[in-house]
């Protein structure tokens, strides 16, 4: 438990929620747990904590937008979804975070921002003066430019972008939101014996094998996303939880040091 009291004093935390967490099954957007969701990231800012918020979602919200069930599986039609869904989640954002006095601001972000040293630069600059003018970034995949076609550019998912943000920031926390309670030794769906692993201190070949992909038609990532994730958190130092979001509260409990749960702890 030593671990987790030590997250009560983190207060730069990037809150990663992925698709899965914003929508129904048929793409359409949870406008109740959005809400939700933002109630608690508000609270937290509110209360001194520094939010970055990492939201997947655009494609999806795309082809609820369009009466679309299922996800493109052309790029120029991923391309289309993405632009039409992002701007209608940040329009959705600004909604409830109006309604609870905060101002966000919307990144989007491309991988390269990792590799080239200029956009390194800018966009840490940018993020840490929205940051530091009590501003909550928004931040997502730049789906529109970062194509199949130039892989030096796309995450492909957001869980590695999340982990991005986090080194970008030197953030103490990520917190990363999914559908399933934390990281299990086999897929807990299809394996009734499947035990619940609540402490990582060392990412092995063997942590890395148990992960499993995700079964969402319009999430990208999987459980293995969020482990790869989690071990660039710990190579920099950063704390990083894996756990459901289906009840977006759970971000209070990670912070008052309750074993909720996957906990990866940096050295």
């Amino acid at each position: 438990m030593k671990d987790r009291i030590k997250l009560k004093k983190h207060k730069r935390i990037v809150i990663k929620v992925g698709t899965t967490n914003l929508t129904y099954e048929n793409g359409k957007l949870n406008l109740q747990r959005i809400e939700k969701l933002v109630r608690v990231i508000s609270t937290l800012q509110n209360s001194g904590k520094e939010i970055i918020l990492v939201s997947s979602g655009a494609i999806a919200v795309g082809a609820g937008k369009l009466l679309k069930k299922h996800k493109p599986e052309r790029l120029p039609e991923k391309q289309a979804f993405a632009a039409i869904g992002q701007a209608e989640l940040v329009k959705i954002y600004q909604k409830f975070f109006e309604e609870y006095n905060q101002v966000v601001a919307q990144v989007l972000l491309t991988r390269d921002v990792v590799t080239d040293k200029v956009k390194n630069r800018n966009a840490k600059s940018t993020l840490n003066t929205l940051i530091g003018m009590n501003i909550i970034p928004v931040i997502n995949e730049n789906d529109t430019v970062a194509t199949d076609e130039t892989k030096h550019l796309g995450y492909g998912d957001n869980d590695r972008l999340s982990a991005d943000v986090a080194c970008l920031v030197k953030a103490d926390l990520l917190v990363i939101l999914s559908d399933i309670d934390g990281l299990f030794s086999s897929d807990p769906k299809k394996d009734q014996s499947a035990k619940f692993i609540n402490k990582v201190v060392e990412i092995t070949p063997e942590i890395e094998k148990i992960a499993f992909g995700s079964n969402s038609k319009f999430a990208k990532g999987g459980m293995a996303t969020k482990v790869a994730a989690a071990k660039v958190c710990i190579d920099h130092r950063i704390n990083t939880v894996i756990t459901n979001g289906e009840d977006p509260d759970v971000i209070f409990d990670i912070l008052e040091g309750k074993d909720i749960g996957t906990l990866f702890v940096a050295p």
